[in-house]
């Protein structure tokens, strides 16, 4: 409820951001949105210009004409289906509040463990007297990567991506680094070969998030309708992708350096045994908060 004083300084005719949540929310659960209330949250909260905290004082304050504009637009487009990230145009991973689109995969909090398993083996490396150098090979939006800069303080990142528009977003999103963004390098090209070859055998880490769906297998309609599925979908296995990685990788890493990939639950088994097979050692499959197995962490001799 808006107090007395507040009221009596509101312009006449003005409609508090309240009516505009409660708007937002009642149409969204009409399309069964299970999550309304939280998506009709957060497009008042992008529309109103309000932080986080801020969201409970911001419903009593009257809405300006900008801002209701905003708010229409991205009501109608989370209406039409398309997903929340790509509609606020940027999305929290980590520490990272990221700008997302349509250019690249949604971050997802399973890709935050990955991370958290290639920021150890940087740290490893750092314990050992080194400054680190990882990879993040496919990096779409730089989640991993620009993660990875963020959060150690000497790590070197090379963030590669064989979309030319995944690697202007990453770009972008490096740029809001600040210092950080010093020690990354954004390259284009297909896997391995969009590393400098000078750097064969230095890096302490390779991680990647590749495409990891078999073709025959059906996506949620959010996924397939609006992520770029040239980075979802890698082939008829859903396995061709980690395949190249890990036959590839133990060339680019030092002796000790670990490749650090996310696959699907049910791939996991498959790609520890090739990581096996191919010679590396300590093949570890770790599972996400889901209790799902979503990581795989193989070192080299």
């Amino acid at each position: 409820m808006v107090d007395e004083s507040a009221a009596d300084e509101l312009p006449e005719g003005a409609v508090l951001w309240r009516s505009f949540y409660d708007e937002a929310r009642a149409r969204l659960e009409r399309t069964g949105n299970e999550f309304a209330s939280v998506d009709a949250r957060r497009i008042v909260e992008e529309a109103s210009g309000a932080e986080p905290g801020e969201f409970a004082l911001t419903l009593d304050k009257p809405a300006l004409k900008r801002g209701v504009a905003h708010f229409d637009s991205m009501l109608e487009r989370r209406l039409m289906g398309e997903p929340l990230q790509y509609v606020l145009g940027r999305w929290g991973f980590r520490t990272l509040d990221l700008a997302v689109d349509a250019r690249v995969l949604i971050p997802r909090p399973e890709t935050e463990g990955i991370a958290d398993f290639a920021l150890a083996e940087v740290r490893l490396a750092a314990d050992e007297g080194r400054e680190p150098l990882a990879a993040d090979l496919g990096t779409g939006s730089g989640c991993i990567g620009l993660s990875l800069a963020a959060e150690h303080p000497t790590v070197r990142v090379i963030c590669t991506d064989q979309s030319v528009e995944a690697v202007a977003a990453a770009r972008a999103n490096a740029i809001g680094l600040g210092r950080p963004a010093t020690r990354i390098e954004l390259r284009q090209g297909d896997w391995f070969d969009a590393l400098p070859p000078e750097h064969m055998g230095d890096f302490d880490v390779i991680v990647s998030n590749p495409p990891y769906i078999a073709a025959s297998e059906e996506l949620p309609e959010a996924v397939a309708d609006w992520e770029p599925t040239d980075a979802l979908i890698a082939g008829p296995t859903g396995l061709e992708d980690a395949i190249v990685l890990i036959s590839g990788a133990k060339r680019w890493l030092r002796s000790g350096g670990a490749l650090v990939l996310e696959l699907g639950e049910t791939q996991l088994d498959d790609a520890a045994q090739l990581a096996e097979d191919a010679g590396y050692i300590d093949v570890v499959v770790h599972r996400d908060l889901a209790g799902k197995p979503r990581g795989l962490v193989a070192r080299t001799p």
